[in-house]
């Protein structure tokens, strides 16, 4: 018996607009609305909702037997919302089978793991509330950014409570181990770690329209076979890979959405099973301990995270952006807040990448500039505006420790006037009460008849004459 782990990513970052040196001071809003709608749109309706439709059918045909975990990151969540918000139904109908988990991450899809243990359980948290309102599961298992794990980042997701932590499998981490186990992690014992099947996934979103690929065409029946015929002790096949290979990178006419609505009727005859990331740890024992000191992803030959910090390009604008996070987090401004979260999100370090080969084509075929130092530049000049904002409500001169003090004097003087002014109001509302109390209507006149008059008091009636006293003789 062997069981199949489905995992699918959903996200789309806010991307900037042109935002030139002399913006900077003068306007705060640096968004592409435009290219943010048309892509979320076209996406949604090209691979989205077709995909996630054919989702719902594979559960409905399968008897509830076909399984899978979806993970959507909070900004795509907030482009769905303003763009697509029919899209929030079938994500909803998805949940409602009970047969689909949907998992945490960072809700602005960043490397806060990487660069601020405050703000990336903030962000977790953040995200995982907006998943239980949208869909009535509490997250269990986690997933970072770009899948990006290591020792210390398991120990952070380990506090917050997750389960399981699903990751890259990179054979240089792996070694002679296989990903086809349940793991525990170094750096947290307790916590499980489930481990990507690169071949067998990229086999379907990467390979599947190759002509030149040796496999070429993959069937349902072909690729159940490989799983099949893998070891007996082997009976986790962990497929993770973005929703968006479906009907966008894979377009619909190269047969990839019947190649998947095959693999549940192929893999009953084999006896192969679908399980979501918390039935596989509930199920299946820890293999072994995973350690893995130092970051790996899920992106580009390296599997490390020099996608997003390789270069001193990404690294001064990293370096830029979380050292202003503690004022941040301090303040109460939504606007700064959300910018704040949006300017975050990975993709825009990943466009400034300046790798060649095929790494290069990768990170120039997702970027919406005409090279990484344009990237940079206009992320720059965005981030200075956004420093500038927040430096205006927190001056740098005053060292953060002071400024929380100053902040929690005036939220403790806030809540001090919030609590007089409901003592105010009580005393109030207890002076009409008694006021109306002793005016009262008679309490068995309805409401539609005049009150009765009230009785006159009364007379008081003269004290009786006192009889008077004998006298004495």
């Amino acid at each position: 018996m062997k069981a199949i782990c489905f995992y699918f990513q959903i996200h789309q970052p806010y991307r900037l607009k042109t935002y030139r040196f002399f913006d900077i001071g003068n306007d705060h809003y640096y968004y592409d609305d435009f290219a943010n709608d048309e892509i979320i749109t076209r996406i949604a309706r090209r691979s989205y909702i077709p995909a996630c439709e054919m989702l719902l059918d594979m559960i409905k045909e399968s008897g509830g037997k076909f399984k899978v975990a979806l993970s959507v990151s909070g900004t795509a969540l907030d482009q769905i919302e303003q763009y697509v918000p029919e899209f929030l139904d079938t994500l909803k109908a998805l949940a409602d089978t009970g047969c689909v988990e949907f998992l945490a991450e960072t809700y602005a899809h960043s490397l806060a793991a990487l660069q601020d243990p405050g703000d990336f359980e903030y962000q977790v948290k953040f995200h995982s509330e907006r998943i239980e309102r949208l869909t009535g599961q509490k997250p269990k298992v986690f997933r970072n950014t770009e899948l990006i794990y290591n020792d210390e980042i398991a120990a952070m997701v380990k506090a917050m409570g997750f389960k399981a932590v699903i990751t890259d499998g990179p054979k240089h981490i792996l070694g002679w181990k296989s990903p086809n186990y349940v793991y525990t992690a170094a750096g947290a014992p307790k916590l499980k770690v489930l481990m990507k099947n690169d071949k067998l996934s990229d086999d379907i979103a990467f390979r599947f329209n190759n002509r030149d690929w040796d496999a070429y065409p993959l069937t349902a029946d072909k690729y159940l076979d490989w799983i099949a015929s893998l070891p007996q002790e082997q009976q986790l096949v962990n497929l993770f890979m973005n929703l968006d290979a479906f009907g966008e990178t894979q377009p619909r006419e190269s047969g990839i959405f019947e190649f998947m609505k095959a693999l549940p009727r192929f893999a009953a005859e084999r006896d192969i099973h679908f399980w979501t990331p918390s039935e596989v740890i509930a199920k299946l024992k820890p293999a072994d301990v995973m350690t893995v000191t130092h970051p790996i992803s899920w992106a580009d030959e390296t599997r490390d995270i020099s996608a997003w910090l390789g270069n001193v390009l990404q690294q001064e604008a990293m370096n830029k952006l979380y050292s202003i996070s503690e004022r941040v987090r301090l303040c109460g401004d939504k606007r700064l807040l959300q910018d704040w979260n949006y300017l975050q999100t990975s993709d825009h370090f990943f466009y400034m990448s300046t790798k060649h080969n095929s790494d290069g084509s990768m990170h120039a075929m997702f970027s919406p500039y005409d090279s990484p130092y344009s990237a940079f530049t206009n992320y720059m000049n965005v981030l200075s505006d956004f420093m500038a904002r927040v430096d205006a409500q927190y001056p740098a001169e005053i060292e953060n420790e002071e400024l929380n003090a100053l902040l929690l004097t005036i939220r403790n003087q806030e809540h001090e006037i919030e609590m007089l002014k409901r003592e105010v109001e009580m005393m109030r509302n207890n002076i009409v009460k008694a006021q109306v109390g002793d005016f009262a209507p008679d309490a068995e006149a309805t409401p539609a008849e005049e009150p009765a008059e009230p009785a006159k008091p009364a007379p008081k009636k003269k004290p009786a004459a006192k009889k008077p006293a004998a006298k004495k003789k």
